[in-house]
């Protein structure tokens, strides 16, 4: 069976509080490099603006201010300076997407996973503030959305409710620092793009083509162990259901070599997403001369 990449994504409804937990030296027992692309202040301000936003629109659920990307590398790149690993792997989300970042690369508690945490903004810095001025007075009601009439915000006693607001004319009601977000990072094809440029990346430095990563393909006949994360109540549960799936697998490989399963039954990735309606990405791959030789730790 052949090694494939672990690359997964999430969303984040508390940027901030991501950021502080990932890069923390006594929350994190094995934190080997962190890396930023903007200050802290711009993550303060896309979280403010996306509450605000959020808010605006009166969509129920959570608010989702940033993603974050965990890709998990071989242990041979424990041999690799970790802050170079770190920021080439950033830099080349950064390059790609024209986006911030924030980056650690850990160790789980028993050094079996070595990972980097990628988190990425889905918004961009407008070159000037959007600031819009109230031509005539704007309505605000208690949950922060926007009504045409002061009536609507005015209670029995004939006075402004209790958490709505007036914005006089002439005065801001509102400002923005940064762009919408870019939709291309909620769809598949992203995710699926995404991992096919970090298995790549992570290859570039693995000389034995043999120990090369593949991502995975869902359609195959073999079966992806799942992820057990901290403190999961159900571990052992996983790990039962992991080792199953690792006997299917060997099976599979036995199938697979001794001809069982015939090659019509494996149809090109390309032919299941003509199928599926979707389009055909071509591969952008790593830009010539973009990938550096690492230096190993001394």
């Amino acid at each position: 069976m052949p090694r494939h990449s672990f690359i997964q994504m999430s969303k984040l409804p508390n940027v901030k509080g991501r950021i502080s937990y990932i890069t923390s030296h006594a929350r994190q027992e094995n934190l080997y490099a962190t890396y930023r692309t903007a200050d802290s202040t711009f993550w303060s301000n896309l979280a403010r603006e996306s509450q605000q936003e959020f808010q605006r629109s009166g969509t129920e659920g959570k608010c989702i201010e940033a993603r974050e990307l965990i890709i998990a590398l071989p242990e041979i790149y424990t041999q690799y300076e970790p802050q170079q690993v770190l920021t080439d792997f950033t830099e080349e989300f950064r390059r790609r997407y024209g986006v911030e970042c924030v980056s650690a690369l850990h160790h789980n508690k028993r050094k079996t996973n070595y990972h980097i945490h990628l988190i990425f903004s889905e918004r961009r810095l407008l070159p000037e503030p959007d600031v819009k001025v109230a031509s005539r007075s704007v309505f605000f009601d208690e949950t922060g959305k926007r009504v045409r009439t002061k009536k609507e915000i005015t209670g029995e006693d004939g006075q402004i409710r209790k958490g709505c607001t007036v914005i006089k004319k002439g005065e801001v009601y509102e400002s923005h620092l940064f762009t919408t977000k870019d939709t291309r990072f909620k769809g598949e094809p992203f995710l699926r793009e995404i991992k096919e440029v970090y298995t790549e990346l992570i290859n570039c430095h693995i000389s034995d083509p043999e120990q090369h990563l593949k991502v995975f393909d869902k359609n195959s006949v073999y079966l992806p162990a799942k992820k057990i994360g901290k403190n999961n109540p159900k571990e052992d549960e996983i790990k039962a259901d992991n080792a199953a799936r690792q006997e299917w697998n060997r099976t599979a490989d036995m199938a697979l070599l001794s001809g069982y399963f015939r090659s019509k039954d494996f149809r090109s990735q390309a032919d299941r997403d003509t199928r599926k309606g979707e389009p055909v990405y071509q591969k952008q791959g790593l830009a010539a001369g973009s990938v550096p030789q690492y230096r190993k730790q001394g």
